[in-house]
């Protein structure tokens, strides 16, 4: 059994594991070795996850069974537009998927800001399986993004948001 925890430093490690195998599993099919390796190495370097986990006004959570990680979440407030929180990740290894583990996470993550009415995400058009679990949740389709990895990856993706109250 996963619980849902906030992640600390020393999470850190796993987390890039986590994160590095399930992009690869998931992306290299659409985008190929070389663009998922780079985004990887960008968006999942220690210090990349190390500065998110101590930005005020978000949260990163792990679901953990005290050997191992499954998934993992982050989400923070925006910092341009008031009431808005951004989920920026939201993934669970594909050893675990299907087995309600990602949405556990959702379910702590859009509780985490009181202040927020509505919360955000983009997801690339392929991901198939990402857009049907966050339409599940809730997620509708507000719009379109041209390029949301690094310049020239061409990765277009769709524009999510979902209501909250509390």
């Amino acid at each position: 059994m996963f619980f849902i925890r906030s992640a600390g430093e020393p999470d850190l490690k796993k987390v890039q594991t986590l994160l590095a195998e399930t992009w690869r599993d998931t992306y290299t099919p659409f985008h190929g070795d070389h663009v998922v390796e780079a985004m990887i190495e960008q968006w999942h370097s220690p210090g990349s996850l190390k500065q998110r986990l101590g930005r005020p006004d978000s949260e990163f959570l792990v679901a953990d069974d005290g050997r191992q990680l499954a998934g993992m979440a982050y989400a923070a407030m925006s910092r341009k537009t008031p009431k808005l929180a951004n989920l920026h990740q939201l993934y669970v290894h594909p050893l675990w998927q299907g087995q309600g583990i990602g949405t556990d996470l959702f379910a702590e993550i859009e509780t985490c800001f009181p202040d927020a009415d509505r919360m955000q995400l983009e997801v690339t058009v392929e991901n198939e399986r990402a857009i049907a679990f966050y339409t599940k949740v809730g997620f509708r389709e507000i719009g379109r993004v041209d390029n949301v990895g690094p310049s020239g990856a061409a990765m277009p993706a769709i524009l999510m948001e979902k209501s909250l109250s509390f």
